[in-house]
């Protein structure tokens, strides 16, 4: 059986539809035994030989006529799909398919039954993703012609952290506010700051805290700073880290506000690690996910993705990217993303 291109589409006639609509979910039919088959899909008869060519071109030479277009990390990401089992509908053919390339049936399942597993954008390790990601799936194809699969899903931020800050006054130090004399519940119940120790463990009274947290204390009415300005806090803020300072910040607001107790998650790579509650820090269990604070205009690399989730998931937590999307504490875009198999 032989297909034409027309109008971007491959044609096929002959028991066409019978053979691969009503059997296999692929294409779209036409009317009578016609179906139109999107190029992925009459890539994927041509390499299965369901296919003998389209106007002449067997399997490479047709991915060949396409190079350029992305049909060859496309064809990749179908046939894995088929190969484990799926249902699936290029973009053209599928209701509601969103910014996705291929939407992906339940297995048993088909175009017509109303249920959808996943959305799936195929992309190369070297593409960059724009646009939001939440509600998909990207499949990412190195290389060698190996896939990786990540899940994105919106994410809301949630806590359980009761716990309103006493009152107290620190000093500017470089890059920190050294408080000498904090309320001892300030970090035993709050989680702020880092108490600083002597060698043998015992606390020398003072406190030490991230600009970000003098910053939300203070905006708090809970610090106040020696010398009188507290906003020398977010000025030494901003000379440090420029506008990153103002975003983190508002970020911090965001899970501090929900409840959540954040921490720097320099270790891991991130701006945050989250405790989505504390009671008492001699009861403390581990953050649960890490947060990435994004600028409005980023753009996601797959190379980039794959190292924050794998260590994310090599430190059992989740990882959750906050990309600002404008001036309120309320205007962040939140995706957890994940490994997944599907």
């Amino acid at each position: 059986m032989d297909g034409t291109v027309r109008d971007g589409e491959v044609i096929v006639g002959d028991d066409a539809r019978q053979r691969f609509y009503d059997s296999g979910a692929y294409g779209h039919p036409l009317g009578g035994d016609d179906l139109a088959l999107a190029p992925v899909e009459a890539a994927h008869l041509l390499f299965r030989g369901d296919l003998d060519a389209v106007d002449g071109m067997g399997f490479e030479a047709f991915l060949s006529e396409h190079a350029g277009e992305g049909l060859g990390v496309r064809f990749l990401v179908y046939k894995d799909l088929r190969d484990r089992g799926f249902y699936l509908s290029p973009a053209r053919w599928a209701e509601n398919p969103g910014r996705a390339d291929f939407v992906v049936y339940p297995r048993g399942k088909g175009p017509t039954d109303g249920e959808v597993a996943y959305r799936v954008n195929a992309v190369g390790e070297r593409d960059s993703v724009r646009g939001d990601v939440a509600g998909s799936v990207l499949a990412v194809v190195d290389e060698e012609s190996d896939l990786s699969y990540f899940e994105a899903e919106a994410f809301d931020p949630t806590g359980g952290t009761a716990y309103d800050p006493e009152p107290a006054t620190g000093e500017l130090l470089d890059d920190r506010v050294v408080v000498s004399d904090p309320p001892e519940t300030l970090h035993d119940r709050g989680f702020y700051g880092r108490p600083l120790a002597t060698r043998d463990g015992d606390r020398s009274g003072s406190l030490h805290l991230s600009l970000v947290e003098a910053a939300y204390l203070a905006a708090e009415g809970a610090l106040g700073l020696v010398g009188g300005d507290i906003e020398r806090v977010v000025e030494r803020g901003r000379d440090v880290e420029g506008e990153r300072f103002d975003r983190r910040l508002r970020a911090y607001r965001t899970l501090r506000d929900v409840g959540a107790a954040p921490k720097t998650g320099f270790k891991f790579g991130a701006d945050f690690r989250v405790y989505e509650a504390v009671e008492s820090v001699d009861e403390l269990g581990h953050a649960e996910y890490l947060v990435r604070v994004l600028p409005p205009e980023h753009v996601f690399e797959p190379r980039d993705l794959a190292l924050d989730v794998r260590l994310a998931g090599g430190v059992r937590k989740r990882m959750v990217f906050a990309r600002d999307g404008g001036d309120g504490p309320g205007e962040f875009e939140w995706v957890a993303v994940s490994r997944l198999t599907p």
